[in-house]
């Protein structure tokens, strides 16, 4: 069994992103689930692999020691891990006892429109109590829950990219 072309599988990576985030998109915009601080990071992860993957697709590395691929690759799966963290970390704050969940913050756009920017990273990469409600789920997973699964993917993904036989 051959395998597929690299420049195929970035493609593919690429559009897998486009989905995942049309599906983002969608839960925002035709169900109202508005999206919490997380949410917005964990898209922002997902851009990253997306572009990354868009660009290795369009750069089409080639040579003998296949060292673009393998930067590419791995670039990926940082993205996805840094995914997986906010992911991992929104769970744990759906996980928490209702005592144990920090007080729900204003909408981010309120926040970029008032707050100093420091304020608004620091809620992006912590999230609030607006992160710990669970407003939808799909065979047993939230939200998070799926992105976390997506993100383990994008990883082994990136890592069988960097390190496969060319």
């Amino acid at each position: 069994m051959t395998l597929p072309n690299p420049r195929i599988t970035f493609l593919l990576t690429f559009l897998a992103v486009v989905f995942l985030l049309g599906a983002a998109f969608y839960l925002e915009y035709a169900m109202g689930l508005e999206p919490c601080p997380l949410c917005i990071t964990q898209r922002v992860m997902l851009l990253g692999v997306g572009l990354v993957s868009l660009i290795a697709f369009l750069h089409n590395p080639k040579g003998a020691s296949q060292i673009g691929r393998r930067v590419y690759g791995l670039l990926i799966s940082l993205w996805a891990i840094g995914g997986l963290y906010f992911s991992g970390r929104q769970l744990w704050l759906q996980s928490l006892p209702e005592d144990k969940v920090p007080a729900c913050g204003p909408g981010i756009t309120y926040m970029v429109d008032v707050f100093p920017m420091s304020e608004v990273i620091k809620t992006l990469l912590t999230g609030d109590g607006n992160c710990a409600e669970v407003k939808w789920t799909m065979l047993g997973l939230s939200i998070p829950g799926w992105a976390a699964v997506g993100f383990v993917g994008l990883i082994l993904f990136g890592i069988w990219q960097a390190f496969r036989k060319s």
